[in-house]
């Protein structure tokens, strides 16, 4: 028996073991969010064509809430999943160019379970910031293999990242997640693990497995939806892969399971009667499944229909698990324990806020509060949720009292939550040595003149296009936090016709300036997409080296312009890299 060398390392050593025999009293937690599947797309939610054994089993084994909120669009969801509050208390009041990103000085539920011995893992969509330090690997996830993004280009044989660096996959996106998340149950079977398994379907492009895209385009249904069942097909297949594994290690009884989605279904389709879809503040874009197993201690089963919402899921896991949140903001969400274990007789009627953000960032509506009888849509519409479910019927005439009182509450949350978001979009760090080189993303820019986006809206993965003007320019706001020389690269697309342009970046008071000579193809990279997307596609793109400069400590601007243009256009951009060399 090989022994620690000295007294402090074998003290370290005992401690570490008792922290593991303590820990190991604690249950597992997984925790799976789909992306885009909306309420109705369950066949035990009523689903007519829709076929989910797997889901509406683990609902049978467990306890449903059946009336449980989310935010309307992705990343709010997600960052009030992972804080237990309301979003705009993190700083995320968007989903693209910068909105997303999720403040550091959020305690996220991976770094408060990491304490008490869990080993954590995130794999799948992030979605909370693009750049160091607001990635997985540094808030509290051991490890995370997935992408960063609100969404993805390419569902099959993708390379997604592992810890920020890349990492390459065979198969289909949502089957590479499942495989992963298995190794990591069988990795850490003998130890507390809390595991965040963020699939990103059914979320478009619109990509599926050809037997289930066989099964479900022979029916009587729009392509679009025909695909997204497709994909919800496969989603449910791999639950019950997760399921079957989890039993096969033994791990099913010591493991809670919660399953939820992120928000309404993308596109009009089945919704179980519910108003509206995705990116609505009415029920059908906000209000999801939450299902939680745990056998021996949740009965299977219940159903339970108080209010309950995504800021309730961090304070819920911590009780269930026994685990304290020794620092951090102040929750917004409650645990949700007393329910399940039904023993809650005194249940407070709470208000749940949710709140819809647009590009003109800031605005109080659209917007919502729900409590357990009404719910005021956007501080004029009143619904009695019971006799009503549909939200068919305002009823704001008949109670003009609770209509003040419901808006007033609401204006309030949203004027001292609006004060802490503060609505900036952030800086970019670059120069950390966990990420090098650092890329600056289209959708994070700045656009003058006439340039635009390639879809329009600067989502994920689009580009800068229409640049066709000398005056025209390009910039991201950027925080140097380590003074060095920084190689630049340009990412680009640029047809024969149009080479020639000399292009100048400018930061800190320096420039370069390159020529652009070699073309590209326009044409996009072959996919497999079963319907047209609604995204940009993978294209074959160019990387222009600009050189390299000097660069001190602090805030500064890297900006793109061109000096000279021969052709009709100076080039498509998707994105500038520094590299500290």
């Amino acid at each position: 028996m090989n022994m620690p060398a000295t007294r402090r390392e074998w003290m370290g050593t005992l401690a570490a073991a008792g922290l593991q025999t303590a820990a190991a009293r604690r249950p597992n937690v997984l925790l799976i969010m789909s992306d885009d599947q909306g309420y109705g797309d369950f066949s035990c939610h009523g689903n007519p064509h829709l076929k989910t054994p797997n889901l509406d089993r683990l609902a049978g084994e467990g306890a449903e809430f059946t009336r449980f909120y989310v935010s309307p669009v992705c990343a709010p969801t997600r960052a009030s999943l992972l804080t237990g509050r309301y979003h705009l208390r993190s700083g995320v009041h968007g989903v693209t160019t910068g909105r997303e990103t999720m403040r550091t000085s959020e305690v996220t539920l991976a770094e408060a379970m990491k304490p008490a011995g869990y080993r954590t893992a995130l794999i799948g969509k992030w979605h909370l910031g693009e750049h160091y330090p607001y990635l997985p690997h540094a808030q509290g996830f051991d490890e995370f293999i997935g992408f960063r993004t609100g969404h993805w280009t390419e569902y099959w044989d993708t390379m997604l990242e592992r810890n920020g660096k890349p990492y390459p996959t065979r198969g289909y996106i949502a089957d590479v997640f499942t495989s992963e998340a298995i190794r990591f149950l069988e990795a850490n079977a003998r130890r507390p693990f809390f595991l965040y398994l963020a699939y990103n379907t059914p979320h478009a492009p619109y990509l599926a497995p050809e037997h289930h895209w066989e099964r479900y385009r022979k029916m009587d249904l729009p392509p679009q939806v025909a695909a997204v069942y497709s994909m919800v097909a496969n989603l449910d297949e791999n639950i019950g892969r997760l399921m079957a594994a989890l039993a096969r290690l033994n791990l099913a009884e010591d493991t809670i399971v919660l399953f939820l989605t992120d928000n309404g279904p993308n596109g009009q389709r089945y919704n179980a009667g519910l108003r509206a879809a995705k990116g609505s503040v009415y029920d059908g874009g906000v209000r999801t499944p939450l299902f939680v197993r745990w056998p021996k201690h949740v009965e299977a089963g219940r159903k339970i229909p108080t209010l309950a919402a995504h800021i309730d899921v961090l304070p819920t896991v911590l009780d269930l698990c026994g685990v304290s949140r020794t620092s951090g903001p102040p929750l917004d969400g409650m645990s949700l324990r007393a329910l399940l274990e039904g023993g809650a007789t005194d249940w407070p009627d709470r208000k749940i806020f949710t709140w819809r953000g647009l590009r003109d960032q800031g605005g109080m509506y659209p917007g919502a509060v729900r409590t357990g009888r009404f719910h005021l849509i956007n501080g004029k519409e009143l619904y009695e949720i019971a006799a009503d479910p549909g939200e068919k019927h305002d009823v704001a005439a008949g109670h003009p009292e609770k209509v003040r009182e419901l808006r007033a509450a609401y204006e309030a949350w949203f004027r001292k939550a609006g004060d802490e978001c503060g609505f900036a979009r952030p800086v970019i760090p670059a120069g950390y040595d966990e990420e090098n080189p650092v890329e600056l993303p289209a959708p994070q820019a700045y656009l003058e003149g006439e340039l635009r986006y390639s879809r329009g809206s600067g989502f994920a993965h689009e580009w800068v296009t229409n640049w066709r003007r000398l005056e025209d320019s390009v910039y991201w706001e950027l925080e140097i936090v380590k003074a060095g020389r920084y190689q630049i690269r340009l990412r680009y697309l640029c047809p024969p016709g149009d080479t020639g342009s000399k292009l100048k970046v400018s930061v800190a008071g320096k420039t370069l300036e390159a020529k652009l000579e070699t073309p590209t193809s326009m044409e996009p990279a072959p996919h497999r997409d079963l319907i047209p997307r609604p995204e940009v596609p993978q294209m074959r793109w160019a990387m222009l080296l600009m050189g390299s400069l000097d660069l001190p400590k602090g805030r500064t601007q890297l900006r793109v312009q061109a000096v000279e243009k021969p052709g009709t256009a100076v080039l498509e951009l998707e994105a500038a890299t520094l590299t500290r060399i």
